[in-house]
């Protein structure tokens, strides 16, 4: 029986064949064997390159690694054919492409197959090999190139990361037992951006965690995040109702020193001061809190008793309309006459008339001095009130 070969084109000899020259063939062999292991830059800059496989001799085709290199001036491909020599076969192995070719700049393809065949388009980065090589673990599998690479799936235990080209930490990972829910990045075509999103179940956060006081930024800038904000409403922006208002006053401290603009609530009967805001659109319409910021009109120290009621107001809609359920906050008397005070935040505080986006709402601020707990004997000197409302927007566009 006469010798033969695999489609690696390593030959098998027949027993009782070569004799005399065995050893040398055999070494052959051997050598051949390594190359199927070994390294070949091609360069595929000016024109297509077709790989050889020839049974019993050396070739390119035969290389595990093989680095492709060249500034591309048109469309490439690198084809394998069927072993050549007797008999031709398919060639089944696996190959590490590394593309290191320049493409920046161009919509170039580079194409690996066997002939014949359809291929694979090796995946290009927006910027030159030589620099950035992009490596691909494919296999021919008797009829074509098949992509290994492009759906691998890599596991990591709690701890473990990916380097810098320093062995540094680039990015690190933890493990959740059981984890149902993953971080998913999306690519994005031309004019639209990449998404950073949840895939998992539905209706779920993801979470950005800055280290200690660390802020999450966008370049330089701090990220503004949806949550509390507030608006302070001076005293200056109120008015004292038509009926049982409020007075407003002005309290000289001493002379060229900070005066107290306020609105002054009686201690014997309800009164009311208004104001209105058109809320911020990024206000998520549920409900709001409120701290009271005033003065004692006297040295008393008892309780004095704020209340505020909303209503919103969409348009068309009328104004002459009942305010939302009041919320009420207590704080005593400090003591001293044109001390600074502020009420705790009270709480929540429901806006009447079904809030909606663009709305014009009518706050109402009074002091409930006709209840028996009020029991402050001074004027209370509104300065202003704090709102505190909660963002679901990162703006009011």
């Amino acid at each position: 029986m006469a010798s033969s070969y695999n489609n690696l084109g390593i030959e098998l000899q027949a027993t009782g064949e070569n004799a005399g020259t065995w050893g040398t063939k055999t070494n052959t062999n051997l050598d051949l064997i390594a190359e199927t292991w070994g390294y070949i830059s091609i360069d595929v800059a000016a024109a297509d390159v077709t790989l050889a496989m020839t049974s019993g001799a050396s070739s390119n085709g035969r290389n595990y690694i093989l680095e492709l290199t060249g500034t591309l001036a048109g469309n490439r491909v690198v084809d394998i054919p069927a072993q050549a020599g007797s008999p031709a076969a398919n060639i089944e192995k696996a190959f590490i492409v590394v593309d290191k070719t320049n493409r920046s700049g161009s919509a170039y393809s580079l194409t690996f197959k066997v002939t014949g065949a359809t291929g694979i388009a090796l995946r290009a980065l927006p910027q030159d090999k030589s620099s950035y090589p992009v490596t691909t673990f494919v296999y021919d599998n008797g009829t074509d190139i098949i992509d290994a690479s492009k759906d691998v799936a890599l596991n990591f235990t709690n701890g473990q990361y990916i380097a810098d080209n320093s062995g540094n930490e680039l990015v690190a990972f933890g493990v959740t037992a059981s984890a149902v829910n993953e971080v998913k990045i999306t690519n994005a075509a031309t004019g639209n951006g990449p998404i950073v999103g949840v895939s998992g179940e539905t209706n779920t956060d993801l979470n950005l965690n800055p280290a200690g006081s660390g802020v999450l930024k966008s370049g330089t800038a701090p990220v503004k995040i949806a949550g509390t904000e507030t608006i302070f409403v001076p005293a200056q922006a109120m008015f004292g109702t038509t009926t049982n208002g409020a007075d407003a006053q002005a309290v000289e401290t001493t002379a060229l020193r900070p005066e107290l603009k306020v609105m002054d609530f009686d201690p014997s009967t309800r009164e009311n001061a208004q104001f209105s805001i058109a809320m911020p659109k990024s206000w998520n319409l549920g409900t709001v809190t409120y701290q009271v910021f005033w003065s004692p009109g006297n040295t008393n120290t008892d309780n004095c008793i704020f209340g505020l009621e909303a209503v919103a107001t969409t348009e068309g809609d009328t104004a002459d309309v009942a305010f939302g359920t009041a919320v009420e906050v207590t704080d005593a008397g400090i003591g001293t006459v044109e001390d600074v005070q502020m009420t705790a935040v009270s709480g929540a505080v429901t806006i009447g008339g079904s809030p909606a986006d663009d709305d014009y709402t009518f706050f109402q601020l009074y002091r409930d001095a006709a209840d028996g707990s009020d029991t402050f004997t001074g004027d209370a000197r509104v300065m202003g009130i704090k709102l505190f409302y909660t963002t679901d927007a990162a703006n009011d566009a």
